[in-house]
């Protein structure tokens, strides 16, 4: 057993934040937490000790594209990437691509998981079942249906969670039942689904909303569209990208007041610039641009983010007033109750993963543990 002593800062625990605690863990997890500190504790010089963030949307970092590389290096390198900003858990996630690229991606983040690559829980696959007038960044040459094998190879059992990014409009609700009964976390996104669609799709199994506000129907007075739909549901999650680039502030804290703040995820949509020192890429053939904190195509789109879990935190606090404990949540345990991990992550308490970022007084990354295992920034 290990004792990790903090004082002289904020500790968000299950049980509200103290300002002082000691974590004993052992094979990797919590096994008692006490509201004292042991004589070498960690001075936090009145930082945060916070869950470690869980990321569902991460498409590279550390200069790799998961679509370009989908291997067990591939993923423990964008991992690693996003480890040293308290990520620390996460979905590696594939931009709309072939059945064939689909299918080594999956296996891949089996065969991660197996080799206790650290972090990953799972794949979000974002696509290719979208629809052509949100796709985005994505490449419409590369979008389909959801036919049978399609289907099949994504509702075949896995070593970690399976998320699944579509438009309700392109699929039978059969499907979305089927992909939420063999597990599969459905998440609406790149779509023009009207309000009535989105609402069955929520009814037929869908839990999530990718991107809340981007590549998706507007809220129209008289045409609710997605956006409506997601904000008028108070059960489903909805992930959001707090950079300033994506969504105006004022949308998302209007957003923040219509529905319970633990429904709300914070995401990254993380490109290969984060943790990158050379920050332009090439996605699928386009040259991609990466200038103060923003990704855009040649065109002006959007692609991804160059955000970070702990910047996504630090915004979310400073761009939209949340206080740090409640951004954390929707940074950790929000993420864990969507990918029904609350057992083992999202929060500081035993029985959880011995998972935690520490964080600065002015919310800048400091260390980040994961099962136990610390890493300074």
């Amino acid at each position: 057993m290990t004792r990790h002593g903090f004082t002289n800062g904020h500790v968000v625990t299950a049980d509200g934040v103290w300002t002082q605690a000691t974590i004993t863990v052992e094979g990797g997890v919590i096994v008692a937490m006490e509201p004292t500190a042991t004589a070498d504790a960690v001075d936090l010089d009145g930082g945060w000790l916070s869950p470690g963030f869980i990321d569902t949307q991460v498409n590279g970092g550390g200069g790799v594209l998961l679509n370009d590389t989908p291997t067990v290096a591939g993923i423990a390198a964008i991992a690693a990437a996003h480890r040293p900003y308290g990520t620390t858990a996460m979905m590696p996630t594939l931009i709309s691509d072939t059945a064939d690229v689909i299918a080594v991606a999956l296996d891949a983040t089996d065969a991660a998981i197996a080799a206790g690559v650290p972090g990953v829980v799972g794949i979000h696959v974002e696509g290719p079942v979208i629809n052509t007038a949100r796709k985005g960044i994505h490449d419409a040459g590369r979008f389909r249906l959801l036919d049978d094998d399609l289907l099949e190879l994504l509702t075949r059992p896995r070593r970690g969670v399976v998320m699944v990014t579509l438009a309700p409009e392109q699929v039978p609700m059969d499907s979305i039942r089927a992909l939420a009964a063999a597990g599969v976390r459905v998440c609406l996104g790149h779509t023009e689904a009207d309000y009535a669609t989105a609402t069955a799709a929520f009814a037929a199994g869908a839990t999530g909303v990718t991107h809340l506000f981007n590549a998706m129907s507007p809220l129209v007075h008289r045409k609710p569209g997605v956006v409506g739909a997601a904000l008028d549901d108070q059960t489903a999650w909805c992930g959001i990208i707090v950079d300033g680039f994506h969504v105006d502030d004022a949308a998302l804290r209007v957003a923040l007041r219509a529905r319970p703040h633990d429904r709300f995820m914070l995401v990254t949509d993380a490109m290969p610039c984060v943790g990158a020192v050379d920050k332009d890429f090439v996605l699928q053939g386009q040259a991609i641009r990466v200038a103060d904190g923003r990704c855009v195509g040649v065109d002006g789109t959007l692609a991804g983010s160059d955000l970070d879990m702990t910047g996504a935190v630090r915004n979310a606090v400073h761009r939209l007033g949340l206080a740090p404990e409640t951004a954390m949540a929707m940074a950790a345990t929000s993420p864990a109750a969507f990918l029904g991990l609350s057992h083992e992550r999202g929060r500081l308490a035993v029985g959880q993963r011995a998972d935690w970022v520490q964080l600065s007084a002015d919310l800048r990354p400091v260390a980040t543990t994961i099962g136990g295992d610390t890493d300074p920034t």
